[in-house]
């Protein structure tokens, strides 16, 4: 079954390049260390005096191409480039499924109780979706303050009702089948009709929005890193390292700002269009 749905993906262009540009991202992110020229956050690697080179310009011992130039503090960008990649993936992989895990619960709840349950549940779901994202996050780090951990719980509470909605929707389809009416008459537990027989009939739609929120995730907290509310200095983004680049476009140095941003709009959007595939994919109703 999986080679199958793997071929069906593969036979579309744009999701295959897709999937290996974003393959190629998570590889070189996770061997940063290992490829990069500089660690750009060791203070004995870095000096100020090598701030601001065009790309293409050589370190004063000659030791490092800069192939994208460096920042206002010496730092390749490049080397930048890549530690930033690390944090972005990381924060939109984990802030996505925590927020995955948490929705699942609450969506599987919902429609397995129904009745006042469900009303409460998604209720509180409206409430949630009613508010732009971006506005809770920044209210909510606006408090919490900055850091790794406050960022992945702001992005953990602004995703977690999209995957309660997803879940209840297709939870109570599955609800209704003879299979789980057996299950109940065979004195199965509650838990262990939703997580064992539910819910792994509902891991299509679970897929592909995970996929999407994971991309919607990195977006957000790009932003919020940009208005200088997210991450701290010393664990920046790619949001962040295009905000401490702004400064400089109209000082003609456009690639400490550009390049970062490059990276995370290929980020972005590979990985929206490995989703939308995966949409197709997956969708029994969809004869590719």
């Amino acid at each position: 079954m999986g080679l199958m749905l793997l071929r069906r993906f593969l036979r579309n262009r744009a999701g295959t390049a897709a999937l290996v540009l974003l393959l190629i991202l998570v590889v070189t992110a996770l061997a940063a260390p290992w490829i990069s020229p500089q660690n750009p956050y060791d203070l004995a690697q870095v000096s100020v005096m090598e701030a601001e080179r065009a790309p293409g310009a050589q370190s004063d011992t000659g030791a490092i191409t800069f192939v994208l130039g460096t920042d206002g503090a010496g730092r390749d960008m490049f080397s930048a480039i890549l530690y930033g990649l690390r944090i972005s993936l990381g924060i939109g992989v984990i802030s996505a499924l925590a927020a995955l895990a948490v929705g699942t619960t609450v969506g599987l709840v919902a429609a397995y109780f129904g009745g006042k349950v469900d009303a409460f549940l998604m209720r509180v779901v409206d409430v949630q979706l009613s508010i732009p994202t971006i506005l809770v996050a920044l209210v909510l780090l606006a408090v919490l303050g900055q850091g790794v951990d406050k960022t992945l719980m702001a992005l953990i509470l602004v995703q977690w009702a999209i995957f309660a909605r997803t879940v209840r929707g297709a939870a109570i389809v599955e609800r209704r089948k003879d299979y789980i009416e057996a299950a109940m008459g065979q004195g199965l537990s509650p838990r262990r009709i939703m997580f064992r027989h539910v819910l792994p009939n509902c891991m299509a739609p679970l897929i592909v929005t995970a996929t999407n929120q994971m991309a919607n995730a990195i977006s957000l907290e790009a932003t919020i890193s940009f208005l200088g509310i997210g991450l701290p200095q010393t664990q920046p983004s790619l949001g962040l390292l295009i905000s401490n680049g702004f400064d400089y476009i109209l000082s003609n140095e456009y690639w400490i700002s550009m390049f970062p941003g490059i990276a995370l709009v290929i980020l972005v959007v590979s990985i929206s269009v490995v989703g939308d595939q995966l949409r197709v994919v997956l969708n029994p109703k969809n004869d590719i």
